[in-house]
């Protein structure tokens, strides 16, 4: 008894992905984790802070605002691991 040949293997149709641009992508991103973009404000603007009275000739204030930018930078890293862990626990 021989075998016939198996029937040819359907393909499957492809996943269809909308087009989205920088904004929306940005938005949908702040939605799902708000605290990165909080932290990476944050940041700036104690950076900024820092510089400023640097300018200014307050080196104590200035270095007291450089190290509250690492502060506000190791923040930021953690809410980027956190919301990756998040939507890894909520995918599966």
């Amino acid at each position: 008894m021989a075998a016939g040949l198996p029937p040819p293997l359907e393909p499957s149709p492809l996943p269809t992905f909308t087009e989205e641009g920088f904004t929306e992508k940005f938005l949908r991103k702040t939605r799902e984790n708000p605290l990165v973009p909080l932290g990476c404000l944050c940041t700036v603007g104690i950076l900024a802070y820092g510089i400023f009275c640097f300018k200014k000739g307050n080196t104590r204030r200035s270095q007291l605002m450089m190290r509250a930018r690492v502060v506000a930078q190791g923040f930021t890293i953690a809410a980027l691991v956190g919301g990756m862990v998040a939507t890894t626990i909520k995918s599966r």
